[in-house]
């Protein structure tokens, strides 16, 4: 019923928002925990799980067992489920919603025959369209012809009676279960030595690696868990800057947590697990494999930088679409972006270092100034370049170009250094000596 009537009649009714991906996930894990009963169990509807029980149930004593000690682990895990076990899936369907049961071989249409004809699956429509003529029950369906009720009703409902009664096949089919990348290692004595359990976390990684390239996948985040003989756990977690499935480079970098870990009276067993992967293609390794070591080297430089300060502290800069200095470039975490190169662009050459604009003093007046003071040190000016006019962008409002346009100088001084200077010609907010324009530096050359 619809919410406002089911507080209409409970006004203490506590609702909830429906979470659909966490009950989805929780359905599927109770769907492989249901493979004890089945080798062949699949999600039926958004609410429940079918599973093909032909020629197990005998191993439980029978189907009133199983369906017995399904309910009682299920209760004792704190769910309340119903069940039904039936010759055919439609009616096994029907029946779970509508009281649940065992239906014996060869009864059917006595087992089913009860029900109203929504337990079929068919649309809401259709079900109206039956009650109207007097027909709400499924026994009420079962000795009528097929073609009428075809032709009145749709082939749907024919379907979904005749796989209800048998008369047409629906098999179990199960999904695929999600590839689990994890392997685990049990020793016969323990083991503390930081060389000792490198030398087995490499058999793991190498077991491991082997399942990631059978399902072309790469490991982005690793999780290795050693267990003490005091039942005690301890848990080394690495992160990589790009999907990866060679085991030497990835157990360079679980050498440094596997070094401070305390193994306590000895460590009997291992896990390695891959919670985070990433799809990874082969790649080729011939004529084009310096290129290819360059780029590994860098992955292998900012996983080892990431562990230890965190992948969110470790940058990288991007292109931005901005004339503006301060906003022609994007801060972006190295180990989540691709690089970019910076697309061919015209006009003046952009300094290397960009900083917030700081005043200079001018001493000899000029455009550009031929001698000027900045931070406590005297240059003048041997060549100039310019001017590179940069208008502000006028849907954003920047306080630091509220002053309006900028003439940007490259000014290459005798001191040495090559600075990048601007003034705003039509603003008097920054007066210099005499009533003078001021000049800024923002950046400089290489």
């Amino acid at each position: 019923m619809a919410l406002a009537d089911a507080r209409a009649i409970c006004p203490e009714l506590a609702t909830r928002p429906a979470d659909l991906a966490r009950e989805a996930a929780a359905l599927g894990a109770l769907r492989r925990w249901a493979g004890r009963y089945a080798p062949m169990v699949a999600t039926d509807g958004v609410d429940g799980l079918m599973a093909d029980i032909s020629g197990v149930s005998h191993l439980f004593g029978g189907e009133q067992d199983l369906r017995g000690d399904l309910h009682a682990r299920l209760e004792r895990a704190g769910l309340a489920a119903a069940s039904a076990i039936a010759g055919t899936r439609g009616a096994a369907h029907a029946l779970a919603r509508h009281g649940g049961g065992v239906v014996p071989d060869g009864r059917l249409a006595e087992g089913i025959g009860h029900l109203p004809v929504t337990a079929l699956r068919v649309d809401h429509g259709t079900a109206e369209a039956l009650a109207r003529v007097g027909l709400s029950r499924i026994a009420d369906l079962i000795p009528l012809p097929r073609a009428p009720l075809a032709r009145r009703f749709g082939a749907g409902l024919v379907l979904r009676l005749d796989q209800a009664l048998g008369a047409q096949a629906e098999p179990v089919a199960a999904e695929p279960d999600t590839p689990h990348f994890g392997v685990r290692m049990t020793l016969p004595d323990p083991i503390g030595l930081q060389a000792d359990v490198m030398v087995g976390l490499m058999r793991l990684l190498e077991r491991l690696c082997h399942k990631l390239t059978l399902h072309r996948m790469g490991a982005r985040r690793l999780r290795l868990e050693l267990r003490r003989v005091d039942h005690g756990t301890v848990q080394v977690e690495i992160g990589l800057a790009r999907p990866m499935r060679d085991p030497t480079r990835i157990a360079a970098l679980f050498a440094r947590g596997v070094d401070e870990i305390d193994s306590g009276f000895g460590i009997d067993a291992l896990r390695l697990s891959a919670p985070l992967t990433e799809p990874l293609a082969p790649e080729q390794t011939g004529g084009a494999g310096p290129a290819l070591r360059h780029e590994d080297a860098l992955a292998d430089l900012l996983s080892s930088v990431g562990n230890r300060i965190g992948f969110d502290r470790v940058l990288r800069l991007l292109p931005a679409e901005s004339l503006i200095p301060e906003r022609s470039f994007l801060l972006a975490p190295a180990a989540y972006t691709a690089p970019e190169t910076l697309p061919p662009r015209a006009g003046a050459p952009r300094p290397i270092t960009l900083f917030p604009p700081e005043p200079v003093v001018v001493t000899t007046t000029g455009t550009p100034p031929a001698c000027f003071r900045w931070r406590r040190m005297r240059f003048s000016t041997l060549r100039a370049t310019g001017p590179e006019r940069i208008a502000p962008e006028w849907w954003f409002d920047d306080p630091a170009w509220r002053t309006g346009l900028r003439d940007y100088w490259r000014i290459e001084t005798r001191e040495g250094p090559r600075l990048w200077l601007f003034v705003t010609p039509q603003s008097q907010d920054w007066p210099g000596p005499g009533g003078a324009r001021s000049w800024h530096v923002q950046g400089a050359f290489a």
